[in-house]
């Protein structure tokens, strides 16, 4: 399951390390995330206050090389971040894309020093967002085709790419959902139409208009065709100009990179909430079923007992309805427990897409002449 901070867990994990170590060493850390982003540690035992940080990312458009380094406009949003404790290190280290060079001793004391070796390890998502940033607002118009530009494809974590379409007066995310199994896409879909639901509500005026669709939307024409055969449908989301504003470009960036994450963690927490259900239901079928054994039990007992009063008219009834007398009583206890495990948003999906056709009457005839 993705990370839905931006800080690298291990990367923070090993910065907090050098910055308690007692004895400094010579330290050479790699490490890898997500299979394609690459982080270099490097700190010497004679000045251990001084840390080398590289990372090696790949662009988030296939479409856009970063043989030069990276874009001015994210080399500008990373010395904006980090000003105060790291400086860049020009050129990079070769095979990384940038290189900071930290300074311990700037950091502050207490627990404003813990959040800001946490910022140093959110470098990668630093790195992203503004990347995304600078895609969406400077897309050319040499593209322009019937009033929109060219789709941009973008990937954030490998086999989920996601497009960018800019409109002439909004910007459009597209996401083609593909999951495993066919359980996870009926739970999946469900959220999807709670999505469409809330943005039609009043509450929700302000937020993107989200839209979902089993079959590619037209913004999609001339893709190639494995970007458009799924089983979970499309995801679009409609980016106006008030949601990427000041402090919202930031937020709106984040969660368009990490829809997937969201998504994969919704249907793994409904999936774990069903299995818990089941097993409370079973437990409380095998509680009744147990309590009924020990009932037939006590009543046998009271059978085989001569001073019992009641023997001769319970000797009347036969073993039959005696049994079936038992039968129903356990299924009245099963029926009073057999109630539907609801799920938000579920039942509509179930009337709406899984209706039962009705046919005929098969008592039904014509008569022939």
């Amino acid at each position: 399951m993705a990370c839905f901070r931006r800080a690298s867990p291990a990367l923070m994990e090993i910065l907090n390390k050098l910055d308690s170590v007692e004895k400094p060493t010579d330290t050479d850390h790699n490490l890898y995330e997500f299979g394609s982003v690459r982080y270099h540690v490097q700190a010497s035992a004679s000045d251990p206050e001084i840390i080398y940080l590289s990372i090696s990312t790949p662009p988030l458009s296939p479409e856009v090389l970063l043989r030069n380094g990276l874009p001015d406009c994210t080399l500008q949003d990373v010395r904006r971040g980090y000003c105060d404790i790291a400086d860049i290190v020009e050129p990079p280290k070769e095979g990384f894309v940038l290189t900071l060079r930290l300074d311990f001793a700037k950091l502050p004391q207490s627990r404003d020093r813990i959040k800001a070796i946490s910022k140093i390890s959110s470098l990668q998502a630093v790195i992203q967002s503004s990347q995304l940033k600078d895609m969406l607002w400077n897309l050319g118009s040499q593209d322009m085709a019937y009033g929109m530009c060219k789709p941009i494809k973008l990937v954030y974590h490998p086999r989920e790419p996601f497009f960018v379409i800019r409109m002439p007066e909004k910007l459009k995310a597209i996401f083609p959902m593909r999951f495993k199994d066919n359980s996870d896409v009926i739970l999946a879909t469900s959220l999807f139409q709670e999505l469409m639901d809330m943005g039609h509500s009043t509450a929700f005026t302000k937020a993107p208009h989200c839209t979902w669709s089993p079959i590619p939307p037209p913004e999609l024409r001339g893709e190639p065709f494995e970007y458009l055969t799924t089983n979970g449908g499309f995801v679009s989301f409609d980016i106006l100009s008030h949601h990427v504003k000041g402090a919202k470009a930031d937020r709106t960036v984040w969660i368009l990179l990490n829809f997937y994450a969201h998504v994969k963690y919704y249907v793994k927490c409904t999936r774990g909430f069903i299995h818990r259900k089941m097993r409370q239901r079973l437990e409380s079928l095998a509680e009744v079923m147990q309590n009924a054994r020990i009932r037939e039990g006590r009543d046998d007992k009271k059978l085989q007992d001569p001073g019992c009063k009641c023997v001769k008219k319970l000797m009347r009834f036969s073993k039959s309805n005696i049994l079936k007398r038992r039968c129903s009583a356990i299924a009245n206890q099963i029926k009073r427990i057999r109630a539907r495990i609801r799920i938000k948003g579920l039942d509509r999906f179930r009337r709406q897409w899984f209706r039962v056709p009705k046919f005929p009457s098969l008592k039904k005839y014509s008569k022939l002449d």
